[in-house]
């Protein structure tokens, strides 16, 4: 892919002398992860797909040594290597851009159909917790009618239960004229959202405690505030919404 907007465009798409790397074999990855008692790794910046062999070769050795994967990708893979490739992965983060061919091929260089595929595999076919992150851009994937048509395809085709995530545009990359976000757009993406079915939605890349909390689908109630990267207060007890007991849906330790 070559998304015009890329918000990590420093290091996606940085060339091997630009930066000072450093090696590190899979059994060096996970022997860190160890040492700092990391529950998981992710796989991310750039896309993981790209570095595919690698990150099979670390998540098979996390997987043994009880160590979660989580993959944080656009999901645009081969669908004959997407088996392998997921093999030890527990979660996932897909981007879903958008939610128009027309977007995809022109400031993405990719296709939306090849993306839903991904997303549709991932849920019916694997036991990897999936959630969806989307980026919106002011002018090109922002409008209400595609924000609905994108939050109804999801609570059809993969469940009222999968997070969806829309976080905020800064200019950057080949896209630096188009201006940030409003928090306007991503609380009205949200309300859409919760209108459409989707029991979790979120918004990202801006303060909002309201936005950014957990709320039980069955009473209501703030069971995990969040504000920003930071989670303020965890109420779920064994899964479940602390005050009526409804099923939270997640991974929980």
């Amino acid at each position: 892919m070559g998304c015009k907007f890329c918000q990590n465009w420093t290091t996606s798409k940085s060339k091997i002398d630009d930066i000072n790397s450093t090696e590190a074999t899979p059994e060096e990855v996970v022997k860190l992860a160890k040492k700092y008692h990391t529950p998981s790794i992710a796989y991310t910046y750039n896309d993981p797909t790209i570095f595919g062999e690698y990150v099979i070769d670390i998540s098979k050795i996390a997987r043994e040594e009880n160590i979660k994967n989580v993959m944080v990708t656009a999901g645009y893979i081969d669908k004959q290597a997407r088996k392998e490739v997921y093999n030890y992965i527990d979660a996932a983060n897909v981007d879903l851009k958008a939610f128009t061919e027309t977007f995809y091929h022109n400031l993405t260089f990719s296709h939306l159909n090849d993306v839903l595929d991904t997303l549709i595999w991932l849920k019916n076919e694997t036991d990897v917790w999936l959630e969806i992150t989307t980026l919106l851009i002011p002018g090109e994937n922002d409008s209400s009618n595609e924000i609905k048509k994108l939050t109804n395809w999801i609570a059809e085709n993969l469940g009222v239960n999968v997070p969806l995530h829309f976080t905020a545009f800064h200019p950057d990359f080949k896209m630096r004229d188009t201006p940030r976000t409003p928090i306007s757009t991503l609380d009205l993406a949200r309300e859409i959202a919760i209108e459409e079915g989707l029991n979790y939605c979120y918004v990202g890349n801006v303060h909002s405690i309201e936005g950014q909390t957990t709320y039980c689908p069955n009473c209501n109630e703030p069971v995990i505030i969040r504000d920003w990267h930071s989670v303020l207060d965890n109420k779920v007890k064994e899964g479940k919404c602390y005050k009526c007991g409804n099923k939270i849906a997640g991974v929980y330790s």
